[in-house]
């Protein structure tokens, strides 16, 4: 049995505002005000685990202890089945640069290594999210989330964010980069998780 969510603000676990936009409008029904970890001054905690539930569990713990509040964070990534899963839990990391990150130059690294790794197309794989909600006195519960699809090239559209460009779900014969954002968010692998977290905190 999950626990409930009875409180009436909720701290999102991120500085990312189109990742705060995204959860509140998937929570304005439930009569929760929602804020930022960038309203609340938090630092962002080092996120040194290997899964992506160990880092969304880093980062809401952190923010729960620090405020006291619920905390909701996720990680995500996308896993690319030609390189064994890579970037899986580093993609972002794949995009850092010196000056900031660079999903341009993190794309073109990744088809790069796909074409290295001798996979023939379709190149399968997915977006993953796991969502973490923890309370200041320690516990959490956790909700995971899938989204398939292919790695296609080149670069399609300018919506999005990070690798959409490169990602067409299955069942569409868009990416998520020329996609309009709301339908994404509708189907995406965050909706997944959010509909797994709303069953269990809310419903």
């Amino acid at each position: 049995m999950t626990r409930k969510f009875d409180g009436d603000r909720l701290l999102v676990a991120t500085h990312n505002q189109g990742k705060l936009e995204e959860i509140a409008d998937l929570l304005k029904d439930y009569g929760v005000t929602v804020v930022g970890a960038a309203e609340m001054d938090l630092p962002e905690p080092v996120e040194d685990g290997t899964t992506f539930v160990e880092n969304a569990r880093i980062k809401a713990h952190a923010a729960a202890k620090a405020t006291g509040l619920p905390a909701l964070s996720d990680d995500s990534g996308l896993e690319i089945d030609a390189l064994g899963g890579a970037p899986g839990v580093y993609t972002a990391d794949w995009a850092e640069t010196e000056t900031g990150r660079d999903f341009v130059m993190a794309m073109e690294k990744a088809y790069a290594a796909i074409l290295n790794s001798g996979v023939e197309p379709p190149w399968t794989g997915r977006f993953c999210c796991t969502l973490v909600l923890a309370w200041p006195d320690g516990h959490d519960e956790v909700f995971p989330g899938t989204m398939e699809g292919q790695i296609v090239w080149p670069m399609r559209g300018d919506q999005g964010h990070g690798y959409d460009p490169v990602f067409q779900p299955d069942g569409y014969d868009v990416t998520f980069g020329e996609m309009d954002r709301w339908e994404k968010n509708r189907i995406s692998h965050r909706a997944d998780a959010f509909r797994k977290f709303v069953a269990g905190c809310f419903a």
